[in-house]
């Protein structure tokens, strides 16, 4: 996370030995073929050496009830390992192995009766999207007081390898693939990238590792359909995917940097249509992996967290 800007120079297209990467790996012609990441606003926002915090006021549904809660969404780049899909230790030395990704660390916490929901999302999307269009690895984590799960995601060999452990039974320590596809998780990265070239019209995704872990849903690829709506100085992404009966909508803002506004899920649960929504509340930048000390045990009220929670 130093003040550095790295670019991914050609000859790293075709890196001898990763095998999750080609020239021609893409899922859509519309992926961005923008150079917006050379932008000064682009670099002098994403390569501060500061992490962008975003905090919601979360409504989410949970056996067919609303919860209150809270969402974060934190946006951060950094130098990550094409070989090991891990951050590396010493970008210095490794010139031949990295990229610059940008990291979404997304949680939500909520309450259900007397047992508390943790769960957290970790997306890395590279940000030169030209050479490297799509996202490299996905995790997902839930903890409730019945038991924990993890799911993660890795791009091998044009797929998704997917790891997926349970305490449910049918769940439990499953391996298997995916050819490639849109992944839900990315959107989040991509509108932060560059939303003029979102998917649009008809994609093959993977849906999101929130929603098909609470809801119990095989990952699958699914057939969606994506469009924009702009309103005044905010844009509406809506993905809908028919087989899940299901619509999400993303509103972010116009003007860069293209912060996340709030969003909406619209779907069934246990046979009754139920909807999850999430409302920007406080935003802050900062390098938070250096207030670990108890003295910045404040920034959380400026993001209206609790001291304890969340």
């Amino acid at each position: 996370m130093k003040k550095r800007y790295y670019s991914i120079v050609s000859s790293m297209l075709c890196l001898s030995g990763v095998g999750f990467f080609a020239c021609t790996n893409t899922v859509s012609s519309q992926q961005s073929t923008t150079q917006v990441f050379q932008k000064e606003e682009f670099k002098n926002y994403w390569y501060s050496g500061t992490a962008e915090i975003n905090s919601y006021q979360l409504q989410q549904s949970r056996y067919g009830e609303t919860r209150e809660g809270k969402a974060v969404l934190i946006f951060v780049t950094e130098d990550f390992s094409l070989k090991k899909q891990v951050k590396l230790d010493d970008p210095e030395k490794s010139s031949n192995d990295k990229v610059s990704v940008l990291k979404l660390n997304f949680t939500k916490n909520f309450v259900t009766g007397i047992y508390p929901y943790s769960m957290m999302l970790s997306v890395f999307t590279p940000v030169e999207r030209n050479p490297f269009p799509n996202t490299l690895k996905t995790t997902m984590t839930g903890q409730e007081w019945c038991g924990h799960i993890f799911t993660q995601l890795n791009l091998v060999n044009k797929k998704y390898r997917i790891q997926s452990n349970s305490y449910f039974e049918k769940e439990g320590d499953q391996q298997s693939q995916l050819s490639l596809a849109l992944l839900e998780d990315e959107l989040w990265n991509l509108i932060r990238l560059d939303p003029d070239n979102l998917p649009m019209g008809e994609v093959k995704i993977i849906p999101g590792l929130f929603f098909t872990r609470l809801l119990h849903k095989e990952l699958a690829t699914l057939q969606a359909t994506t469009s924009k709506k702009q309103e005044g100085d905010e844009t509406i992404y809506e993905i809908s995917i028919p087989a899940s009966k299901r619509i999400l909508s993303i509103r972010y803002a116009n003007k860069f940097p293209h912060q996340i506004l709030g969003w909406e899920e619209n779907f069934e649960e246990r046979g009754k249509a139920v909807v999850t929504k999430a409302i920007l509340d406080k935003t802050l930048r900062t390098d938070y992996w250096t207030k670990n000390k108890n003295q910045s045990i404040g920034l959380r009220d400026s993001l209206g967290l609790s001291h304890q929670n969340y």
